[in-house]
């Protein structure tokens, strides 16, 4: 049961009785899926540990919503039903899609799931609609009920361009804040040795990280003939193989299903990141990415791995994206020549700046997330900022348990 009453009339709805603090200011997390929750986290990381604020979430009807309240309250969320949640006054809520969000009553903030907007709607090839068909930028993902939001959260000044063109009325409520998962990533690398360790690799071990968003145009939708060869490759090596799936892929087919596809793969010793773990670290981790057009690949410019491109649809990247950069610069997976040579090829390509040039795209507030994001935050909710610098939480060190989980090959300690 909710700590949070309907009411039947106009006005904040009272407390229940038995609430120790009242009279906090509000702030409702709505969380569709899996990844937006994973987004949306980072961000109440600013504002729940402020006793003058209390932090709620919920989950609305979503084709892709498996698993996401499942995930909230793992984490130990108050999660209020969805048709409770709409009858309920928040001073502020936040979001990382705008769908149903003009029922809830509140100021609503909308952040990207991703980085940057790197893919469009399928089938809008035609140049002069690709523009209005990027998604997260379409006049559908930034107005809610034909109205803009008190805040439309960006990464980059650049999108703001963008924005002018797709939904002009949206722009006065833009703010380019910063991407929380680029500074995370950022200020983990030091630790990758820690996260090495964790996963049980040494000097003597590379990791392949193998990253896939979702849809038919995803390396998910070639790993039937991909992670043979792969496996292939590291059988008798000392590397080790682990993919990280998008959580919608998860979601759209079940995890029961996903296992059972992967589990030919994972019983010679692949490692599989469940969709719930944090995949920041892992890829941290990484000597080797092997990825497509999603975020994931995207931020694996920020590491020193060497990336290599198993599938990079051309209709679904946005052309002015990052993205469209990367499947340029990276070199593409070969079917028809042996793996170990394209690793080398890959290692011998590899320039790093370059990659540091296309990753300084991801933001243009490197290392200022925290800071832009908690000040957008207090001013919505009318409270003076706490007395301190907001600090960006550590990585959690992987589990390599539950990754390599149900293996046949032991991981070292």
């Amino acid at each position: 049961m909710s700590a949070f009453s309907t009411s039947t009339g106009a006005g904040r709805p009272p407390v229940r009785q038995w609430l120790t603090l009242t009279g906090r200011k509000t702030v409702l997390v709505v969380a569709h899926t899996v990844t937006y929750g994973k987004r949306l986290l980072d961000v109440v990381s600013l504002l729940e540990s402020d006793l003058r604020v209390q932090v709620v979430f919920t989950v609305p009807p979503h084709e892709l919503g498996d698993g996401a309240a499942r995930f909230l309250r793992q984490s130990g969320s108050v999660v209020l039903p969805w048709e409770e949640a709409v009858r309920i006054d928040f001073d502020l809520a936040l979001a990382a899609g705008p769908r149903a969000m003009e029922e809830v009553r509140a100021q609503v903030v909308l952040l990207p799931h991703g980085a940057n907007f790197l893919k469009r709607l399928v089938g809008a090839t035609d140049s002069r609609t690709a523009d209005s068909q990027v998604l997260g930028l379409r006049r559908e993902d930034v107005l809610l009920g034909g109205r803009p939001p008190a805040a439309v959260v960006l990464a980059h000044e650049n999108d703001l361009g963008e924005l002018a063109r797709t939904c002009p009325e949206a722009l006065g409520a833009a703010r380019v804040v910063g991407d929380p998962v680029r500074d995370r990533i950022v200020a983990a690398l030091p630790g990758r040795d820690v996260y090495r360790r964790a996963l049980g690799l040494d000097d003597e071990r590379e990791l392949v990280a193998v990253t896939s968003t979702w849809g038919p145009g995803s390396a998910f939708a070639r790993f039937e003939s991909l992670l043979p060869r792969l496996m292939d490759q590291m059988r008798n090596s000392t590397r080790r193989l682990a993919v990280l799936v998008h959580p919608n892929v998860w979601s759209g087919h079940g995890s029961r299903q996903v296992r059972a596809w992967l589990a030919s793969w994972t019983e010679r010793g692949m490692g599989v990141v469940p969709p719930d773990t944090d995949w920041r670290s892992v890829l941290c981790a990484a000597d080797l990415i092997i990825g497509d057009h999603g975020s994931v690949t995207l931020y694996g410019t920020l590491t020193r791995a060497p990336i290599l491109l198993a599938a990079t649809p051309d209709e679904e990247i946005n052309p002015a994206s990052p993205a469209a950069e990367l499947a340029m610069l990276a070199p593409a997976l070969s079917p028809f020549h042996p793996l170990s040579e394209q690793f080398a090829y890959a290692v011998a390509e590899y320039r790093r700046p370059a990659y540091e040039a296309l990753a300084a795209r991801i933001t243009s507030e490197p290392g200022r997330f925290d800071r832009n994001m908690r000040a957008l935050l207090y001013r919505l909710l009318g409270l003076g900022q706490p007395a301190h610098d907001p600090v960006i939480p550590l990585l959690p060190v992987p589990d390599r348990r539950q990754i390599w989980s149900g293996t046949g090959v032991e991981v070292p300690a």
